[in-house]
């Protein structure tokens, strides 16, 4: 979900009454940028790389799952339709391969200056340990989203603003931004017999918030799955950029390791390296059905398209680019290694960090394990997004 602040009610207003540009022939000596390449560009199946030996029947499989949701949206219909006629299995060869080859057709997406690389790093579900109850060592609050914050949606007034909302807080009768990360601080005491849960770790309920979602193990044994509910209208900003920027540590050590490493041997700066970023998410309770094997249907955190996450199946997008439920072939390299990794994904989530046409976030699933491997990948990749034969970008 991109995030806004309050100053774009002022731009905004302005947008309202500012007059009409006038246009003038170019002035001498000034160089007119390219027009910027379209996002999505024809391409054919031979161009993507690994698509004769994928599995095509496992992600044919997680299509049709996610079809209870996609088939209420008019572009999936058709498709969806089609997908639950198909057996279960697809077990002749090569079946689900020509099932995706009779349905789709692969587009290329092209970053604006016409370069096909892009940015792929990973997320996962991190796993903490916490309490219902306030007590050593659980002494971090998980809040649920405040009953004083508002939001303010434009898109009746402003349609191209679509999906995006502001949020903030009363003033009188004056609506201000909503209390900051650091601001936020001050009201957890005040606001702490509103507490969802506790857990014992800052620094590991930080990461959560930038993942979106986590399981939770309770001091009695049990565990429950927190989700994204909403976020205070801050922009993210990045602890690990902010370490190098203040010659903390080295970009090549600037992982969610590293960080967590510097974090240990400076606890008395804690605070201030988690207020460097001023945006904060507030969770809800979900259910919770363990957290299967790469490939296990229904075992992930709700996505953005509402469906559970497949461990290393489904991605976060660009959803200006990449319309949510559509399968993404994806060619990268595993996190810092120059292994191979093309398959075929499905585009199941968003972030406010992904953020172009060939950019996406890797699920990798949940525990330590998807948790190291989130963390160090920074790869390179190139991507093809999979839409209906009819449809026309």
């Amino acid at each position: 979900m991109k995030l806004w602040n309050l100053a774009l009610l002022v731009w905004l207003a302005g947008c309202a009454i500012a007059p009409a540009p006038t246009t003038c022939p170019p002035c001498p000596g000034v160089v007119t940028p390219a027009p910027a390449e379209k996002p999505l560009q024809p391409a054919n199946w031979a161009e993507l790389p690994g698509w004769e030996g994928e599995d095509h029947a496992a992600v044919l499989a997680l299509f049709k799952a996610q079809c209870v949701t996609l088939a209420k949206r008019p572009l999936w219909l058709s498709t969806c339709e089609s997908a639950q006629k198909v057996g279960a299995g697809m077990t002749a060869p090569g079946a689900a391969k020509a099932w995706f080859e009779a349905n789709f057709r692969p587009w290329a997406l092209v970053n604006p200056d016409g370069s096909r690389e892009g940015l792929i790093t990973g997320y996962y579900e991190p796993v903490v340990r916490g309490s219902r109850t306030k007590k050593a060592p659980y002494l971090t609050p998980v809040f649920g989203p405040p009953e004083d914050l508002i939001i303010v949606d434009l898109s009746s007034l402003y349609p191209e603003l679509k999906n995006l909302r502001l949020r903030g807080r009363l003033e009188g009768r004056r609506l201000i931004p909503y209390f900051s990360r650091a601001e936020w601080a001050a009201e957890e005491d005040k606001r702490a017999d509103r507490a969802l849960m506790w857990v014992d770790d800052p620094i590991d309920f930080f990461f959560l918030q930038i993942q979106g979602s986590g399981q939770v193990v309770l001091d009695d044994g049990s565990r429950v799955r927190i989700g994204y509910a909403d976020q205070n209208g801050h922009p993210y900003r990045s602890i690990g950029r902010w370490l190098i920027e203040q010659n903390e540590l080295k970009p090549h050590e600037a992982s969610m390791q590293g960080i967590k490493a510097w974090a240990e041997r400076h606890p008395e700066r804690l605070r201030e390296l988690l207020e460097v970023n001023p945006s904060l998410i507030f969770f809800r309770e979900l259910p919770i059905d363990g957290s299967g094997p790469p490939g296990e249907i229904g075992k992930g955190p709700p996505g953005a398209l509402g469906v559970p996450l497949t461990p290393e199946r489904s991605i976060a997008v660009d959803p200006r680019f990449i319309p949510l439920g559509a399968p993404v072939w994806l060619a990268t390299t595993r996190p810092n290694d120059l292994e191979t990794l093309a398959r075929l994904m499905l585009a199941q989530d968003t972030g406010g960090a992904i953020r172009g046409p060939v950019r996406a976030d890797f699920f990798w699933g949940s525990g330590p394990e998807a948790g190291s491997l989130a963390g160090r990948m920074r790869q390179k990749g190139k991507m093809w997004v999979m839409l209906p034969r009819w449809y026309e970008p």
